[in-house]
């Protein structure tokens, strides 16, 4: 065991640390909002107050915390946390990224989880498991556990907003590749092309009744069974939350568990990378374009179940586990799903009342199935979280449900701002929030996120989005990137949108209009829940349409409609 021991010690400190990789001059960002509405502006002003509580010195980087309860930076949060606060500060942005890839094992593992001691050295954190003292043993990276993986597209994004640093992008391709490597040398355990979960935190679901008491964490590099589990130490065992309460059933856990999430990780790693190798020129966009189809479809026709228009994971004999999660909306945030998926999803379940459209949706398991549980704090077996709302903007937007998305964010912006608290989790019945710490950085961001796509103005890839819904307020958005200046001003029901303050086109409320940095129209998007009558201004030409829900309108060809996902209202509606 000693010798067990001496390898894995020697294995962590292998630890790439190489952080030689230029610190460019970042552009400067900020963002500025004012509304009539009383009840909206002081959500906005209380969210970017207690924004700044989460920013952190973590030594060579200064970083943005989960915040709360949560003093650290973990791979399922902080680096799209950090690039979506990257519209105020792009340093932090930067560095919430930066800290992953230069800390990445020689072996490709991404830390789950680095913390950092900004006193003496803490007990508790220099015994949890996989851990490597990088500098002067303050900070700690942590390879124990996934902790999910919301990494390779807001690493992407952000490249954009870094002025397309290509030194940058090249040592993201370096790490992307890697971490997938790593993925499917080690986590196809039984070899039938489906990668696993190991653990309760590969996937971020703390306390999750679906797994049954499996271990937290598993810092090994083959896979957790019972026998594997039993042959540990009495003091690794406790470290990876096996005690004389759960011991006798370790052979009755899930895992090694065939994972819709963990599939989802490559295949967002690699999307990311081919649409990196297409930026780069190096070639190599077919070939990771196609191997991320290959994921796509290994989840179509092993973990997607066509008659229940859902994903479902397997446990480590194969067999489906009959629980219906939020996870599908995961997949969806990572992209996995083809559109066929997502639209079967939205419609039988995400707006099913029964399941995951309760007074506060987005429950983590669906509210009728017998694993669902409403308890409150850190539990990911019920309560809807601020972090699945959080994810919930990319995955709606990346299958073109904008509709569903805004009553998502409705609700949403109208319970956090019925308490102005920023916590972790809701009560699904009541859509109030529960006993968690206020100031949470996953509700803190997607209170802004939510914002910046009802009433202001995102940046993405080269594109500005410029949105308004039909409401009867007054909205001033600004969004500052460098020599840019991007604002959205409400006139009436007019949209006057400047760049650099020259007026560039204009509509009327109730859509968005996408962009380019030149402030040329390219899209109109239907993103409210009824048919908009409106009118664009641009260049001395006025289009007049009629705007449908989760539709889009080329510029290019008058404003002809090109794409159209269907919309569904919930059930109680």
């Amino acid at each position: 065991m000693k010798s067990l021991m001496a390898g894995l010690i020697a294995c962590l400190l292998s630890v790439n640390v190489n952080q030689s990789l230029a610190q460019n001059s970042v552009p400067a960002t900020g963002v500025t909002f004012k509304t009539s509405d009383r009840t909206l502006q002081r959500l906005y002003d209380e969210a970017e107050k207690k924004a700044l509580w989460n920013i952190a010195d973590f030594g060579e980087y200064n970083v943005l915390v989960e915040g709360a309860e949560y003093k650290n930076v973990w791979l399922e949060t902080q680096p799209m946390g950090g690039y979506m606060y990257g519209k105020r500060n792009l340093e932090v942005a930067r560095n919430n990224i930066q800290i992953f890839m230069d800390n990445q094992r020689e072996d490709g593992r991404l830390p789950g989880m680095l913390h950092y001691n900004s006193d003496k050295p803490s007990v508790y954190y220099s015994n949890l498991p996989g851990t490597a003292q990088i500098k002067d043993e303050q900070l700690i990276a942590y390879y124990g556990w996934f902790q999910g993986y919301c990494f390779p597209m807001p690493a992407y994004e952000l490249y954009f907003w870094l002025n397309k640093d290509r030194e940058y992008l090249e040592q993201l391709y370096t790490a992307l590749g890697k971490f997938d490597q790593y993925l499917w040398r080690t986590r196809d355990s039984d070899n039938d092309g489906c990668l696993e979960t190991w653990c309760i935190c590969d996937t971020g679901e703390d306390a999750c009744t679906r797994f049954n008491g499996a271990p937290w964490a598993w810092p090994y590099d083959y896979a957790p069974s019972g026998e594997a589990i039993r042959k540990l130490s009495e003091k690794e065992q406790k470290a990876i939350g096996i005690n004389e309460q759960n011991i006798g059933r370790v052979d009755q856990f899930p895992t090694p568990m065939e994972s819709m999430d963990v599939m989802s990780y490559s295949y967002s790693g690699r999307d990311v990378l081919a649409l990196i190798s297409k930026e780069l020129g190096n070639g190599r966009e077919a070939y990771w374009r196609e191997k991320a189809n290959e994921i796509r479809a290994k989840l179509k026709g092993y973990l997607w179940d066509a008659q229940r228009h859902a994903c479902y994971d397997r446990d480590k004999d194969n067999e489906v586990m009959d629980i219906l999660t939020h996870n599908n909306l995961r997949c969806m945030y990572f992209g996995s799903f083809d559109q066929q998926m997502a639209d079967e999803f939205v419609r039988y379940h995400l707006l099913n009342p029964d399941e995951f459209w309760t007074a506060m949706p987005l429950p983590s398991i669906a509210a009728n199935d017998p694993y669902f549980r409403n308890i409150s704090g850190n539990n990911w077996s019920g309560q809807p979280e601020s972090l699945t709302f959080q994810r919930a903007i990319q995955a709606l937007e990346n299958y073109g449900h904008y509709a569903e998305l805004t009553m998502i964010g409705q609700k949403f912006l109208k319970s956090v701002g019925d308490s102005l608290k920023f916590t972790q989790q809701f009560d699904p019945f009541t859509a109030t929030i529960t006993k968690n710490l206020d100031g949470y950085g996953p509700c803190i961001l997607a209170s802004l996120e939510f914002i910046s796509r009802m009433y202001g103005v995102h940046l993405t890839q080269d594109r500005v989005y410029w949105s308004c819904l039909n409401s009867s307020g007054d909205y001033e958005y600004e969004q500052k990137w460098g020599d840019y200046s991007f604002r959205l001003v409400t006139k009436a029901n007019q949209v006057i949108c400047l760049i650099n303050g020259k007026e560039a086109f204009s509509f009327t409320k109730g859509i968005r209009v996408i962009s380019g940095l030149d402030g040329k129209p390219i899209k109109a998007v239907g993103i409210g829940t009824e048919e908009q009558k409106v009118t664009i201004e641009s260049e001395g030409r006025t289009f007049a349409l009629t705007v449908a829900p989760n539709t889009i309108y080329s510029f290019a060809n008058n404003f002809r409609k090109i794409a159209e996902t269907e919309f569904c209202r919930p059930n109680q509606d």
